[in-house]
């Protein structure tokens, strides 16, 4: 999901209004057609500019899934909503914690910043928190040595409408969470072990054979989530642009 930094222009452009206010206050006669209209502009802008500030960046922020490495949960053209407030409340920008109010759990379905790449922003689901050891084998998750239950659903789906390859989806489990994951059997396992670090997260995608993750770019830090999603606000088919009538107002698990 790539990233324009909103927040950014947001603040400019409630500091340059609140810089023509004061400049209409202290210069009440001004002759210039062109700057008496962008103080009225400003004016009238400046309340909803607050308020589109305030929500997005304490409350609530849009993001649109471009990819499926969180199919079957998350499909392409799916339109989300991300709690900003769940892991903290951030200043605006500079993405200073201001108030601690929770950190993630296994399972959460999380947007953060890419490490690689901060202007980009990455969604996964966390399965590893602090002090865990993640384990992936055979295409078996476990954490701490525990094996999560995987168990066959009786449904399959197509990565594309180009190869129509059939994968089959698991109901992947542990003790407080369960979800749908996806298993390529022509991809290779990629197994492997990790022990994270103080201050990060493992991060997986639920297709779980054709996602990029920490299982190749390593630990997400905890200064770089944005929130936690829990609803998919809007659903359009990739191929068509079709409404997607029965995915809207579902909430992420």
């Amino acid at each position: 999901m790539n990233s324009i930094d909103l927040e950014f222009i947001l603040v400019l452009l409630i500091i340059i209004s609140f810089l023509l206010i004061i400049f209409n206050r202290t210069n009440s006669n001004i002759d210039n057609k062109f700057l008496n209209w962008l103080i009225y502009q400003s004016k009238s802008f400046l309340p909803i500019l607050l308020i589109v500030l305030f929500l997005r960046s304490f409350l609530a922020e849009p993001f649109r899934i471009p990819s499926g490495s969180m199919l079957p949960t998350l499909l392409i053209g799916d339109y989300i909503l991300v709690n900003k407030y769940q892991y903290g409340i951030r200043l605006p920008v500079t993405k200073f914690k201001l108030v601690e109010i929770s950190n993630p759990e296994r399972g959460d379905v999380v947007v953060f910043r890419y490490p690689g790449n901060e202007k980009i922003n990455f969604i996964k689901r966390v399965v590893g928190i602090p002090g865990d050891i993640v384990r992936y084998e055979d295409k078996n998750l476990y954490v701490n040595n525990i094996k999560y239950k995987k168990v066959k659903e009786n449904e399959h789906m197509y990565l594309n409408d180009f190869f129509r390859e059939e994968i089959d989806i698991f109901t992947e489990s542990n003790k407080t969470k369960s979800y749908n994951v996806l298993n390529d059997n022509m991809s290779p396992s990629n197994d492997d072990t990790f022990k994270v670090p103080k201050g990060k997260y493992f991060v997986m995608g639920d297709n779980r054979d054709h996602s990029s993750d920490s299982r190749y770019w390593g630990f997400v830090p905890n200064e770089n989530l944005v929130g936690k999603a829990f609803l998919i606000w809007m659903s359009f088919n990739s191929n068509n642009y079709s409404l997607k009538y029965k995915r809207i107002g579902n909430s992420i698990k």
